[in-house]
């Protein structure tokens, strides 16, 4: 019996802009380039080089880092105009009229 061993390589891709990183699995099918970034189920991608696939997994993580942040950004405005944060807007204010707070 013949034991198939894998081909997939484990490579770690860091986002230059919000420092995260995450790891990648790319293994070659063919002449192609496959990729992928089992964190965020979408991002998957094939490349003719592992270079070209490396600097769109790259590209592509920063894509979907970005529009993360702006869905909490939008959550977080959202949530202020309906008043959902008010609570924790009074408690900081009362901390601080009964002396309990550190300047930073």
């Amino acid at each position: 019996m013949t034991k198939k061993t894998s081909n997939i390589q484990q490579i770690e891709i860091e986002d230059p802009v919000f420092l995260e990183t995450y790891t990648a699995y790319v293994t070659k099918k063919g002449s192609r380039w496959r990729g992928w970034i089992p964190k965020f189920k979408a991002l998957i991608h094939e490349a003719k080089t592992k270079k070209a696939l490396l600097e769109a997994l790259t590209e592509k993580l920063h894509e979907t880092l970005e529009a993360r942040a702006q869905a909490w950004d939008d959550q977080m405005e959202e949530d202020v105009k309906a008043g959902k944060l008010e609570h924790l807007r009074k408690e900081a204010l009362e901390d601080i009229h009964a002396g309990r707070f550190n300047e930073i």
